[in-house]
């Protein structure tokens, strides 16, 4: 027995994370029904196994927290600007960038004011959590709005800045801790404010260079090998950080920006890349939080003070302060005449959901060997909480209420990955990419025949959802029972059996067995291969190969062949 236990504790890392990261998906996996997003389940999941639940896994170094957020952060920021796409950026630039820089700087300054002259607060304790809170979350905004059907250009606008505010938080973070430091005191403001713009305005220069190097030699090697890919994704996001942080730039800018680069070219085995950091994302953001929910002792909140303001009780007028009074004030300020409704703009201050970057940003203090770093990590990591849970959940009542939501239009279980070698050395680039057909869902549109397509166009899938009806329990009972007797009785049986089938279904479409049966319908996805008479329908996803010159031409071809075609319809390369 004792050579068990030993053999526990020395191998406790290969135990305890496996056993943790299983509950975290599990878990996960059925509360992604319910709306709840991951980061909030993989929270409590550190928290129950941490020090103040079953004691599973004992965690204290915040040192090496913070030093494995960063690492984390990388492939998190990374992952988010590959999935930022230009087109919707520049459908939504002005309030998304805007509410993206501005509005943080905003809402942090909003923040200070109310945490230091309303609550008291000490100046540099109220100006590192204003600054340390002031970014929302990517990850939780992305997971909670997919299952809320909004409109195009509004979700985009939440998303586009989600998923761009994160720099600019971690920015002034870092600013403001080197200017709070013991290196940072002597400086002259200035000089701090020179750094700022370098940080600010060299990061995505350097970024925007390696991304494009990068993209220009995946498309000269063209490795056979699928893995080499993933290799040189993982060593751009790291290399890009590094090189940046050695300049004394923002390498958390620099990698968003590598990754919006590269997810907005053309390079071979894109959407494999895409796949491996839509993985490393998800891998490091379970990772992340899970540490982050050990590390945290929800046991001290009661008797914790903040200032002089028990911990508890100033988070929640924190929140209060955050989500009632800075971040609207951003969003109304930050979008001043650009014509957004005041309902959007209502939802958009809700929809500021705090994550993974305030709870990173608030182990820095320590790290930096700031006064009260504990105390900062505590209060960030409970208004988080506070924001994920109260407005993470009631984000569809809300909509609901703003009469804001529309019809969900679902994203199909298939996808193509096409390259070729010669096509590279030919000049004659073939892309790959799917159009999602304009609404209404099973509006008729054109033949394939009757479309004028480019000569070097083939129509390669037609992804299609319908509804189809669910047998009955009864109507399934009945078949398997003449299947079943079909066998015993031999050849003779089978033509009779198919006959009873028949009259069978026919009475299970006429709804003629008892009501409590009736399974419904459900949907389905159907691949379908294009045919010179195949009718196209609205939210058909249409996968096609051509030349890059044809690309274009090739959507509005399709698209224009619908009455209701819309340019705010998503097209997937």
């Amino acid at each position: 027995m004792d050579n068990i236990i030993a053999n526990i504790s020395a191998n406790i890392i290969y135990l305890a994370i496996p056993l943790i990261l299983s509950a975290v998906v599990i878990s996960a996996v059925y509360m992604d029904k319910k709306g709840v997003p991951m980061i909030l389940v993989a929270l409590f999941a550190g928290i129950v196994f941490g020090k103040d639940g079953l004691k599973f896994w004992e965690f204290n170094d915040m040192i090496f927290a913070n030093t494995f957020a960063n690492l984390a952060l990388v492939f998190i920021l990374f992952h988010a600007g590959f999935t930022t796409n230009k087109a919707n950026l520049k459908l939504v630039a002005l309030p998304a960038i805007g509410l993206a820089t501005w509005g943080v700087i905003i809402t942090s300054v909003v923040v200070f004011v109310c945490l230091h002259f309303i609550l008291g607060w000490d100046s540099k304790l109220a100006i590192l959590l204003s600054v340390i809170i002031a970014s929302t979350d990517v990850a939780a905004i992305f997971s909670i709005l997919r299952k809320r059907p909004l409109g195009h250009r509004l979700s985009t606008i939440i998303e586009v800045e989600s998923a761009a505010n994160d720099p600019m938080a971690i920015l002034m973070t870092i600013v403001t801790l080197h200017a709070l430091s013991a290196v940072g005191a002597n400086l002259s403001a200035p000089i701090l404010i020179l750094q700022f713009l370098w940080k600010f305005a060299s990061a995505p220069v350097i970024g925007f260079i390696i991304a494009k190097f990068v993209v220009w030699l995946i498309n000269k090697l063209i490795p056979q090998e699928t893995g080499y890919y993933h290799v040189i994704m993982l060593s751009t996001a790291l290399f890009t950080y590094g090189l940046t942080e050695t300049f004394e730039a923002s390498g958390m800018l620099a990698v968003f920006t590598a990754g919006f680069v590269m997810g907005n070219m053309y390079f071979v085995q894109k959407q494999g890349v895409y796949n491996f950091a839509s993985s490393m994302s998800t891998i490091a953001n379970i990772l992340l939080f899970v540490l982050l929910g050990v590390l945290v002792e929800p046991s001290k909140w009661l008797g914790e003070k903040v200032g002089e303001t028990v911990l508890l009780t100033g988070g929640v007028l924190f929140f209060v302060f955050l989500s009632f009074a800075a971040r609207p004030i951003a969003v109304f300020l930050g979008t001043v005449g650009m014509r957004i409704p005041v309902k959007e703009k209502l939802f958009i201050s809700w929809a500021g959901l705090r994550g993974a970057v305030p709870i990173v940003l608030a182990t820095y203090p320590t790290a930096y060997g700031i006064e009260h770093g504990n105390e900062i990590f505590d209060m960030v990591f409970f208004v988080v909480l506070l924001s994920l849970v109260i407005q993470g959940s009631s984000l569809g009542v809300v909509a609901k209420f703003l009469k804001l939501t529309t019809v969900a239009r679902p994203e199909p279980p298939y996808s193509l990955e096409f390259y070729s070698k010669n096509e590279m050395e030919l000049g004659q680039r073939l892309v790959v990419f799917s159009v999602g057909m304009p609404d209404p869902e099973g509006c008729e549109g054109p033949a394939i025949k009757d479309l004028d397509l480019p000569d070097s166009t083939v129509l390669l899938m037609i992804a299609r959802r319908q509804k189809v009806p669910v047998l009955f329990k009864q109507t399934r009972k009945i078949i398997k029972l003449l299947n079943e007797r079909s066998e015993n009785f031999g050849e003779e049986a089978k033509e009779l059996v198919e006959k009873a089938q028949e009259i069978v279904l026919e009475i299970n479409e006429k709804r003629n067995f008892n009501s409590g049966d009736n399974e419904g319908e459900r949907d389905i996805w159907q691949v379908l291969p294009p045919r010179g008479d195949t009718v196209l329908r609205g939210w058909d996803h249409v996968t096609i190969l051509t030349t890059a010159g044809d690309q274009q031409k090739v959507i509005e071809t399709l698209k224009g062949s619908f009455k209701s075609y819309s340019k705010e319809d998503d097209v997937k390369e």
